[in-house]
């Protein structure tokens, strides 16, 4: 009799809960989260697994692809969809949780998510790092001018070096302030600097990687954009047509439908986020500072030209999703309005 297995899974310990087919329980308890260990409690009480199930998290990439080579056949469930479909129970605990799931995974009333490789995760720490560095970096710019602002003493825009300039010209003849201001101006130089050594290691993977190298070849693309694309896609195939990717992406309108009502309202914005953000600073890029002539900007200048700058951006953004899933699985470069005459 197939035996179904179900994960909560918490930073020291997990839930486990087993049931056979007729949704009855076979066993329940707690394990430590670990591979070996959570292995060896399966096996031990559900000789007859047919499938182990757990929620998405941190955690879970590790556990899945360590629970797949110990053999066992591991399904990593959609959290969200979990956390709906358990909404109504009263009690919140973690053996509960891993009961609702068992009933799910038995059931197959829950929606499974694809666990990127390791490769694939190395890659999205690097993006996850600059981006936090990045964030720092603006965030004590941002502190620097503030400060300044309240004594008069107002930066120009722009950063880098001409920022930094700005700032120790204005702190002459200020010692007091400049003894509050420059460890600020030390810290943001710091954060700058790992930034830069970071870029480098991003432009490294995508130069070694040669679906980075085709993506690049698209207008807007630069290499955080490729780098972030193919982390976030992994294989192409999952989707059933390049139109599938911007609705992924969360770049299609969400649709409303009930009796006599029927209405598209704003993009979805479901998926990762950060993916989504990528292609719409590369969709900006190319309706404002592309020099490369091609049909995508074309057309986004037209939608521009009746929908507003905000709108045409969007439009763009989730067509060159679309494009870059099709270049990618056609192993096709993109093809400029130069290329092209040629």
């Amino acid at each position: 009799m197939a035996e179904y297995v179900a994960l909560d899974v918490s930073l020291r310990s997990t839930s486990v809960h087993i049931v056979d087919q007729q949704g009855r329980c076979l066993w329940r308890g707690t394990c430590p989260t670990d591979v070996a260990a959570l292995a060896d409690t399966i096996r031990r009480h559900a000789p007859a697994v047919e499938r182990v199930g757990l929620e998405t998290g941190q955690l879970a990439t590790r556990l899945c692809h360590g629970l797949a080579k110990a053999g066992l056949p591991v399904a990593c469930m959609d959290a969200r969809q979990a956390e709906a479909a358990l909404s109504c129970r009263i009690s919140k605990a973690d053996a509960n949780d891993a009961e609702g799931l068992a009933q799910l995974l038995r059931t197959g009333f829950f929606r499974q998510v694809r666990v990127k490789s390791e490769g694939t995760m190395l890659v999205r720490t690097l993006l996850s790092a600059r981006r936090q560095l990045v964030r720092t970096g603006l965030d004590l710019a941002n502190q620097i001018r503030g400060l300044l602002k309240i004594f008069g003493l107002l930066l120009p825009r722009g950063g880098g070096r001409a920022f930094e300039a700005a700032v120790r010209e204005r702190l002459a003849g200020h010692p007091r302030l400049a003894a509050a201001i420059t460890p600020l101006l030390e810290a943001w130089r710091a954060v700058r600097e790992q930034v830069l050594a970071l870029d480098r290691q991003a432009h490294a993977a995508a130069e070694r990687d040669a679906r980075c190298r085709l993506l690049l070849t698209a207008p807007g693309v630069g290499t955080i954009t490729a780098l972030a694309y193919v982390a976030a896609v992994e294989r192409p195939e999952e989707f059933r047509n390049a139109r599938a990717v911007g609705a992924w992406v969360g770049l299609t309108p969400a649709r409303y439908r009930s009796g006599q009502v029927d209405h598209s309202g704003r993009i979805s914005r479901q998926g990762d986020v950060r993916l989504r953000t990528c292609p719409y600073e590369a969709a900006s890029t190319v309706l404002t500072r592309s020099r490369a002539g091609s049909a995508l900007e074309r057309w986004g200048l037209g939608l521009e030209a009746g929908l507003g700058r905000r709108r045409a951006v969007v439009a763009v953004a989730r067509k060159l999703a679309v494009v870059l899933h099709a270049m990618w699985s056609k192993e096709e470069p993109f093809e400029t309005d130069a290329v092209a005459a040629a």
